[in-house]
């Protein structure tokens, strides 16, 4: 549901912590049988049957590599893509599912421990028959306090009302250690309030963004007509206007991920001057919110947001929430408003076909509400020692293979060497699992009260993060749950986090050799290592500081090369009218790169003296580029492919292949990759950053 992403997750979406997946996915491991793994002779980890041989390596190593998976593959047709994250992911819901029934079964489970806790919340998920009962009632009493509204001096209570309850808003806030001194937490305000997944839905004139604007307005007056509005039609007008005016003052998603212009730390004072027209001060008390200062990302914003209530009527403001909260809890509620949400969010913005079943968006709603709860159930049955054993090595690794690659930087001077090292080694990685878990108790959960739960759910959520004001910054955090598919580097922490469930095959095998293990995994971590030394997370200091501890010259070298990484990823096209846009996905085209680079050099560390064998008919070399290529299989809808060209920091999978391998000289040498080849690139024109 939208609304998670505004409570539990909008640290995680809004400051930035990034992921080396396009999607998090939550994921279960088969258990292993410690005996037949002692047993097991190595093998190379290649999904031999996945390999395309009529398409050439030196041409396409993406295609080469996964190509029969993808000609064999069909999307599901609940999904809008699918790739290697999804397919452990099926595997997760299941396992999941299971442990959620026996919880829900369990009669004898004790009032507020986390079975009874994780079973009623199942049991309200599951409940069909109830929501269709119910209806809209659940939400009545929030929509009543909405039409309750007399003037817009009541705005600034009912946004903060809003938002503590999960809805949408023109603009959010969370609490996060400060930026420029990393071990306070403060609080941010961030630029929000978009039905349509970015501001160019609402800006470009092209004939498919019309006509989605006109499907989203008809959604909007068939979701108001259901919610008994009286003139559904003009409301559903006024709000494709308001939020016209919110996508034109809104900062592009480019600019949004400058860290640097986005600190912009005022007093409250200040910020009241920022918003003449909206009393910042009342949002911040019925937040329940005391703080002498805050962190605003997009200035401008706020201000023409001022300017935007300030000419515009009460019941425009009334029309908006009304929608926002229905659309943000459908999924909740009775089976023909699920269906209507569907049919435009999932059919016509991502071209899915058909909806999930309950028992999977119960899955899926669980593990958002209590995710750390099925997270301590998970590791018991599917972490191995072993593989903290593993990534442990792996990692340390890694740094030596960076430290290594810091060294053998022609363009950079000693004095940035020095204190790039110096981040490097304060670099804090976690592994599997948090050491303290996080306590619901003070959460109650219903087996009859679906809304309910999500609604104290984001209550808990919230004031988790308002209790942090004003205390030191707990670095034992974590921002993902074990059984989440993916990794995440945190620059205000300088972390580096793989939860369990991305430690297994094809990302990290213990029954494989090291080339495919660095290749995939290994070159995962480096990307997380990477991202603490991309376009904006080289901004931080080893601590977690905002801080520039670049020499000018070396900047300027640096941005320079980025540049050309930029040009490069531009000149993408998966269709002729769109392509990927270099400035958006640049830190996580950097992370690629760099992070591929330093995992191949500690490959090499990892072998020592000795030759990797040839196994299965491939060199180590060439099984450690294979180990990259078959972790980014992917397939979209094109709807979905077009939309994330727009709002993904992350290029599409095919140019995560062929986008970074012709910048590394040691893909030329493992594949004889020469002149005339496809993914041949002349030397002058290859990226070297890291």
């Amino acid at each position: 549901m939208k609304k998670l992403s505004l409570t539990a997750a909008s640290v995680a979406l809004a400051l930035g912590l990034i992921g080396c997946s396009e999607q998090p996915q939550t994921q279960q491991q088969k258990p292993i049988d410690q005996a037949e793994a002692q047993k097991a002779v190595l093998n190379s980890g290649i999904e031999l049957e996945n390999i395309d041989k009529s398409v050439r390596p030196q041409d396409d190593f993406y295609f080469h590599v996964n190509g029969h998976w993808l000609e064999k593959t069909k999307i599901p047709a609940d999904k809008s893509n699918y790739g290697s994250f999804s397919q452990l992911y099926d595997e997760s819901q299941k396992a999941l599912r299971k442990v959620l029934e026996d919880a829900a079964n369990n009669a004898s489970a004790k009032a507020g421990s986390d079975e009874q806790k994780l079973g009623a919340f199942y049991q309200s998920y599951m409940d069909e028959g109830a929501r269709n009962e119910l209806g809209l009632n659940p939400i009545k009493p929030y929509l009543d306090d909405v039409q309750a509204l007399k003037t817009k001096s009541e705005l600034p209570t009912i946004f903060a009302k809003m938002r503590l309850t999960g809805a949408s808003t023109p603009f959010g806030w969370y609490v996060n250690n400060d930026a420029k001194n990393s071990s306070e937490n403060a609080l941010y305000m961030f630029q929000s309030g978009l039905g349509l997944p970015d501001r160019d839905y609402y800006l470009k004139e092209d004939e498919k963004f019309s006509k989605i604007r006109e499907q989203y307005q008809r959604y909007i007056e068939q979701l108001l007509a259901k919610a008994g509005h009286k003139n559904p039609g003009q409301a559903a007008f006024n709000i494709i206007e308001l939020e016209k005016q919110i996508a034109e003052a809104q900062w592009t998603r480019v600019e949004s991920r400058d860290a640097t212009k986005t600190y912009n730390k005022l007093s409250q004072e200040e910020f009241n001057a920022l918003m003449p027209d909206f009393d910042t001060s009342a949002f911040l008390t019925a937040l329940g919110i005391k703080t002498d200062s805050l962190i605003v990302s997009q200035p401008s914003f706020f201000e023409s947001l001022s300017k935007i209530i300030a000419d515009s009527k009460l019941e425009a403001w009334q029309d908006y929430l009304t929608f926002h909260f229905t659309n943000d809890y459908a999924e909740l509620l009775s089976k023909d408003i699920v269906d209507l949400k569907f049919g435009f969010f999932g059919k016509t913005l991502k071209g899915v076909e058909e909806q999930a079943p309950t028992w999977k968006k119960a899955v899926d709603a669980s593990n958002s509400v209590l995710g750390e709860m099925l997270g301590k159930i998970y590791v018991k049955s599917y972490f191995p020692p072993e593989a903290k054993a593993r990534m442990e090595e792996l990692v340390a690794n890694l740094i030596k293979g960076f430290d290594q690659a810091i060294d053998g930087l022609e363009w950079m001077s000693a004095e940035t060497k020095v204190a790039a090292k110096e981040k490097l080694n304060k670099f804090t990685p976690k592994i599997g699992y948090p050491d303290k878990w996080k306590d619901y108790s003070a959460l109650e959960i219903s087996p009859d009260d679906l809304v309910g739960n999500y609604v104290r759910y984001s209550q808990f959520a919230n004031q988790e993060m308002i209790d942090k004001l004003g205390k030191p910054v707990d670095r034992g955090e974590w921002f993902m749950t074990p059984q989440t598919v993916n990794a995440y580097y945190n620059p205000v922490n300088n972390e580096i986090v793989f939860p369990a469930a991305i430690l297994q095959p094809p990302f990290f095998n213990l029954e494989a050799d090291d080339a495919v293990n660095y290749g995939a995994i290994g070159a995962v971590i480096g990307h997380e290592l990477g991202h603490g030394f991309d376009d904006q997370g080289a901004k931080y200091d080893g601590d977690g500081n905002l801080r520039n501890w670049w020499s000018e010259s070396d900047l300027a070298q640096f941005e320079s090369r980025s540049q050309k990484l930029v040009e490069q990823f531009n000149g993408f096209k998966p269709f002729e009218d769109a392509s990927v846009n270099g400035e958006l996905t640049l830190g996580e085209n950097i992370g690629d790169l760099g992070g591929l680079t330093v995992a191949y050099k500690a490959y090499q560390i990892s072998l020592g003296d000795q030759k990797a064998p040839i196994i299965d008919g491939y060199t180590g070399e060439q099984r450690f580029f294979m180990g990259w290529s078959q972790i980014w299989r992917r397939k979209y809808r094109d709807e979905e492919l077009r939309n994330r060209l727009m709002t993904d920091p992350h290029s599409p999978s095919h140019y995560r292949v062929i986008g970074v391998l012709p910048n590394m000289p040691e893909f030329y040498k493992a594949f004889d990759v020469k002149e005339g080849d496809k993914m041949y690139l002349k030397p002058e024109d290859r990226v070297k950053i890291w």
